[in-house]
């Protein structure tokens, strides 16, 4: 079966562990045919990575009787909620997750401080992993972000530094321990390793000749990640044409170390995984699985996890509850269903009733996503406050701005001319850029409380506050910060 990851799967090796929580009953399989039709677009085939998909190329139509068959939690849970993209072996990777627990892992490279919403989709594979019996293993790729994975990029990344990629490495790490448990006690407790453990101690010569005839240059040549950026005819260098050899290799480290038997990740990891599996397979005589999740786009096209206001973080010093609320309560009409079963715990039957909904009542499902969305990351107790928050602002009463993203200004910065307008709309996270900004309130979007702001080079002065120690700047009806005087 194909492994369900979408970063890279690229993670060494630092224990922790989790506790076993009560399954859920599962709904009944529904049907073949819808399920497809809610996993957008249409899944590659499974046996080569760089083939077009064709007409009947799902894997909802290649594996039909299989899928119907499935008797194991956990693949059974991803078929149900759309989180099944791709796979090896299906049949037997079921037989192996119903005789007992297996471990599986899933690589997230350390190329920012946070991780975001787009990569929300593999962490909640994790969860379900470890709700259905088995052990998450999380890879945090320190070794592979000083190659940089080329997938889907038009140009090489930036390369980070040492004590960048460590910074990086804590930020991401700590997201974690709110969706699965880790620790040493039980079978199913999750661990966090490190790449960095073992690629930065490979000798250059003993690896070339132990593992580099394992891989060929026809079939690398044939991944789309690099089909692509040839087509381009924009630059590839060596260093990230290593990179698809290095996540191969990550997976035959970890079946060594930790037992590791099934690689999670997004499709466009597909070919990288398969040539995991593949090496095991050489290497070890193993028979290793990979299963892919769909790479999740927003009825309009565009990437989850982004937004005109800038990126959706998971850390909340990066962003704050109640952005992240609003982020999911903005979800359009076409998507929340879809998201209701892949970024919430919601029953099936509950998500069922809520379909029925039409025009205007469309907004409780939307309330039901933000709520519970926010809760997996944050926790229930933030909710009343961010529910008292949106009641005041958007129905008159008197405002409670406790939950409200804030940044703080000295007196010395608003004397005179004061600060303008435009600066604190993008501290405050309110606009992507300075641009951005401008254009919010050349638009007419962007208040200072209740009154339109009119001018670009507008700024907030003493006079602004009126003897108060805060004042709100708003963008747009849904979204509004604190600026507070200290």
């Amino acid at each position: 079966m194909a492994a369900i990851l979408s970063a890279a799967a690229t993670m060494t090796c630092r224990t922790a562990g989790f506790t076993l929580s009560k399954q859920q009953p599962r709904p009944a399989w529904k049907g073949l045919t819808r399920l497809a039709s809610a996993v957008s677009p249409p899944p590659a085939s499974p046996s080569a990575e760089g083939k077009e998909a064709g007409e009947n190329s799902s894997i909802y139509a290649q594996e039909a009787e299989a899928l119907a068959n499935l008797n194991s939690e956990f693949l059974k849970t991803m078929r149900d909620r759309g989180f099944l993209h791709q796979c090896t072996g299906i049949v037997e990777l079921d037989r192996r997750m119903n005789e007992g627990c297996i471990s599986a892992y899933l690589g997230f490279d350390a190329t920012a401080d946070s991780l975001h919403v787009g990569s929300l989709l593999q962490i909640m594979i994790l969860r379900h992993l470890q709700k259905s019996g088995h052990k998450p293993i999380v890879l945090v790729g320190g070794g592979t972000s000083k190659v940089g994975d080329p997938t889907g990029k038009d140009e090489s990344r930036v390369m980070l530094t040492e004590e960048i990629i460590q910074k990086n490495t804590a930020g991401i790490s700590k997201v974690f321990e709110k969706f699965i448990e880790f620790g040493d006690s039980k079978p199913t407790d999750a661990i966090m390793v490190n790449n960095d453990d073992w690629l930065s101690s490979l000798k250059y010569l003993d690896f070339l000749r132990e593992y580099g005839t394992q891989f060929t240059i026809n079939r690398m040549m044939s991944f789309e990640s690099v089909k692509q950026r040839l087509d381009r005819e924009a630059p590839f260098s060596f260093l990230e044409f290593n990179y698809m050899i290095l996540q191969a290799y990550d997976f035959l480290e970890l079946y060594r170390r930790h037992n590791a038997i099934l690689q999670l990740g997004g499709s466009d990891q597909w070919g990288n995984m398969v040539s995991g599996t593949e090496l095991g397979r050489r290497c070890e005589g193993a028979q290793l699985f990979a299963l892919t999740a769909p790479l999740i786009t927003k009825s309009d096209g565009t990437k989850m996890g982004k937004t005109a206001g800038g990126a959706i973080w998971l850390n909340a010093d990066k962003l704050s509850e109640y952005d992240y609320w609003q982020f999911w309560r903005n979800t359009s009409d076409e998507d929340v269903i879809r998201f209701l079963k892949l970024f919430t715990e919601l029953d099936l039957d509950a998500i069922a009733k809520l379909e029925t909904l039409e025009g205007s009542d469309i907004n409780q499902a939307k309330v039901v996503l933000a709520d519970e969305a926010t809760a997996m990351l944050h926790g229930r107790d933030c909710l009343p406050q961010i529910h008292e928050t949106i009641q005041n602002m958007f129905k008159g009463a008197g405002e409670n701005t406790d939950s409200l993203p804030r940044i703080y200004v000295s007196a010395a910065d608003i004397e005179g001319e004061g600060k303008r307008f435009a600066d604190l709309f993008l501290e405050l996270g309110l606009a992507s850029s300075k641009k951005d900004a401008r254009r919010l309130i050349a638009g007419g979007g962007a208040k200072l409380g209740e009154s339109k702001i009119e001018s670009e080079m507008a700024t907030l002065t003493a006079d602004d506050f009126d003897g108060k120690t805060e004042v709100v700047l708003r963008a747009g009806k849904k979204r509004a910060g604190v600026v507070e005087l200290q």
